[in-house]
């Protein structure tokens, strides 16, 4: 039972994530919109999060051997990441800067809405596990 309902909100933290991941993504194009020749970058959340949850761009995590016992150990778990790939302008500036504040604040935007739904849904999904188990 408590497998069934990690698997679920495990997904459901893995969308979070790469949204959050693609949020950045996103900022840093607007904040880079007059850096001249910055090329906008994005990724496919679809496929990012089939790659993801079908586990093919995850690397093994690393632990530090220890030599010695003073030594701190250490440990790199490898997190959800997405392959980013160049925007293709829509029209260039002269400067070489392919930010088109239009599409970047409309991907924005989208991205929020699904950010806070996902958010929604995790929350409405958790009030029902508690309802039934106060019943």
């Amino acid at each position: 039972m408590i497998d069934r309902i990690g698997e679920d909100l495990g997904f459901f933290q893995t969308a979070i994530n790469l949204r959050q991941q693609r949020q950045e993504v996103l900022a840093a194009n607007i904040a880079n919109a007059d850096t001249p020749n910055y090329k906008a970058r994005d990724f496919d959340f679809s496929s990012a999060l089939q790659d993801v949850m079908t586990e093919r761009m995850r690397l093994a995590d690393t632990k530090l051997t220890l030599t010695s016992p003073r030594h701190i150990p250490g440990a790199a778990v490898s997190g959800d990441s997405a392959e980013l790939l160049y925007r293709q302008p829509l029209q260039p500036s002269l400067d070489g800067n392919t930010v088109d504040m239009d599409v970047e604040r409309v991907q924005f935007a989208d991205n929020t809405m699904r950010y806070q739904s996902d958010l929604t849904i995790i929350s409405q999904r958790i009030k029902t596990m508690l309802a039934a188990l106060q019943q």
